[in-house]
């Protein structure tokens, strides 16, 4: 092949392998903006406060941690803000009933006259005294207040407003620079073992990533991993009025750990965590912060006792790797079932079952982002349907080039179900079938042709080869090629059922041939017109099919001895004409034939043009035969 002919040999390739795979950088590309956009991790975070609310928990919690709230009702009765004074003598009651921490998630850096050197004072003196203040606000701790009772209550607010995450400690800041949970633990355990552990490999693994669970990247500064949440209003709770009417029994507190702060809607310190994302918002349904910091307090209790009640976000490495895997199955499921339907089931079950697999794993407290593997797999697919159905109109314009209209209905759609198998780069490749081949002729066209305009001649001889090939095709057959006034008609091509199904096939086509143009003698010459005669010639054999010529000329070849030897019959001794459409069948083919069907005359051995040993020829007789419908 000449060098220029080569590169524009390869740059088609080139060209078909870029169209077929362009569906699929197209859904690659729709995932990245999925990802980019954000809509992928809302829909992963929506699925995680699913499970949560589904997610057994128990409805108390089983460590020492009490709730005093300032609620409504105390806000009008000692009014907002609540006085020093009164949190002091708060502070009194605790301290006489036993508690081991207070932490007071009030801000008191500036004092709420009457008793805010008092209270001060109490913190001073008591190291049980947990104050806050807050990194984001710049709200320092009540003045004077140790190190080591100062604490941070900031909290990490997700973009859709909802709390998940639990930020427990940042390593490298101030001393003061431990959260409100943290500090209230270490004070009621009396050491740091738990802040220790925070470096171990068993830890370190557990800390959430910018990317991790469902997160697209996320700011995971610090210690940060997934809190743990309880069933709401878990905590045993009292209002502050309780408290200081001395409403709560001792027993109740001695030995706990207690937080003070607000439960009233009307300050505003309350958030969205996932139990309350669901809830009835005419209703206020959000989490006060207090109970969020006792849920803190409860998930580091939880993580001392072994790890119970834990929820993992599994690392951004997991993810990809699921997505990749969902990417490859979205192919496999677009690329190997031959149904459309089958298909489409598929990839519903493969969906169903992504999603319940990662709500099951959330269930155990495990959280895996799942939106973009099920979008990868599903646009993995839809780019498969979409490359299957353009090779499927490459092949269709394929066929079309390639066999033009002439097959039957039925072998064009047996060639279409095979199509993957036949077509090798756009191309029949060689193969040797068993065939049966027809070769035709009009009988005295030049003559006829003398006297007749062009235009009439051709309307005259379609009228014959409307039928002939009507009846090739309904008999299994594809007419290969007109030669003028005649046509080559193949039997088993491209595929091949049996050599004996072929023969039959081809004998039948004939004798339906012979009985149309007896029926089209009476139009004919009503129309003034001359009859249509013509000579067959049949004969089986191993013939070589495939693609024959370049790229701007195609056409599908049969080249073997049975053309040959076809040809020659139908061209020996003209003048021996019986009737209208004389049928030569090769010895080839009679001996396929169904034994005492059709009716043959034999002619004896013949020599034929290029063939050193003579061939046995019969004649099909024209006369009527049961067993053929006749055909008008």
């Amino acid at each position: 092949m000449k060098p220029w002919l080569r590169l524009k040999a390869n740059g088609l390739q080139a060209n078909r392998f870029l169209r077929l795979l362009a569906p699929f950088g197209i859904g690659l590309g729709c995932l990245g903006a999925l990802q980019l956009s954000g809509v992928g991790e809302a829909l992963d975070l929506l699925i995680y406060d699913t499970a949560v609310v589904l997610r057994p928990a128990p409805g108390r919690v089983p460590w020492p941690i009490r709730l005093i709230g300032l609620t409504e009702q105390d806000i009008r009765r000692f009014g907002w803000p609540m006085q020093d004074a009164l949190l002091a003598r708060a502070i009194d009651r605790l301290r006489a009933d036993g508690v081991k921490a207070i932490g007071i998630d009030f801000y008191r850096d500036k004092g709420v006259e009457p008793g805010a050197a008092l209270l001060r004072q109490r913190i001073r003196s008591h190291p049980e005294i947990v104050t806050i203040f807050n990194v984001a606000a710049s709200i320092p701790s009540p003045p004077g207040t140790p190190t080591q009772q100062k604490s941070f209550n900031d909290l990490i607010v997700d973009a859709d407003g909802v709390v998940r995450r639990d930020l427990l400690h940042v390593e490298g800041q101030p001393p003061d620079y431990v959260s409100l949970p943290l500090r209230l633990f270490e004070l009621s355990k009396g050491d740091q073992t738990l802040r220790d552990q925070f470096k171990s490999a068993a830890m370190e693994r557990s800390w959430l990533r910018s990317d991790s669970g469902g997160y697209r990247g996320q700011d995971a500064a610090g210690l940060q991993r997934m809190l743990p949440f309880y069933k709401p209003n878990s905590f045993p709770s009292w209002s502050i009025g309780d408290l200081l009417d001395g409403a709560i029994p001792p027993r109740e507190l001695k030995g706990t750990i207690v937080l003070i702060g607000s439960r009233a809607a009307s300050l505003r310190d309350n958030f969205h965590t996932p139990f309350t994302r669901f809830g009835n918002q005419a209703n206020l349904a959000t989490t006060d912060g207090v109970e969020i910091h006792a849920q803190r307090l409860a998930s580091l209790f939880d993580l001392q006792a072994g790890g119970r009640f834990q929820m993992v976000a599994l690392p951004a490495w997991l993810n990809h790797g699921l997505v990749l895997v969902a990417l490859a199955l979205g192919i496999l499921i677009g690329e190997r079932p031959k149904s459309f339907v089958r298909s489409a089931f598929l990839v519903l079950f493969a969906e169903v079952a992504l999603l319940a697999a990662s709500i099951g794993l959330l269930l155990v407290g495990f959280w895996v982002g799942i939106s973009l593997p099920m979008a990868g797999l599903a646009l993995m697919v839809v780019a498969s349907w979409i490359r299957r159905a353009a090779v499927s109109q490459e092949h269709r314009r394929q066929f079309e080039r390639l066999l033009g209209q002439t097959t039957s209905p039925a072998v064009a759609a047996e060639l279409w179900n095979q199509r993957e198998t036949l077509l090798t780069n756009g191309r029949f490749p060689g193969r040797e079938l068993p065939l049966t081949m027809m070769l035709a002729d009009t009988v005295r066209f030049s003559s006829v042709g003398e006297w007749m305009a062009p235009a009439e001649l051709l309307d005259w001889i379609n009228i014959g080869m409307e039928k002939f090939v009507e009846i090739i095709n309904r008999n299994g057959g594809m007419v290969n090629k007109f030669t003028g006034d005649g046509f080559l008609a193949v039997f088993g091509a491209p595929l091949s059922v049996d050599a004996c199904a072929n023969a039959e096939a081809a004998v039948s086509a004939a004798r339906e041939i012979q009985l149309a143009i007896t029926g089209m003698m009476v139009e004919l010459k009503d129309r003034g017109l001359p009859p249509i005669r013509l000579r067959i010639g049949i004969c089986s054999g191993p013939v070589i099919t495939g693609s024959m010529g370049g790229s701007s000329r195609m056409e599908y070849a049969v080249i073997g001895d049975a053309v040959n030897i076809s040809a020659r019959l139908e061209s020996l001794s003209k003048e021996r004409m019986g009737n209208d459409c004389r049928v030569l069948i090769a010895s080839d083919t009679k001996d396929l034939l169904e034994e005492g069907r059709w009716r043959l005359d034999p002619w004896g051995p013949q020599s034929v043009k290029g063939r050193e040993q003579p061939v046995d020829v019969y004649e099909l007789e024209s006369g009527e035969d049961p067993g053929v419908a006749q055909v008008p």
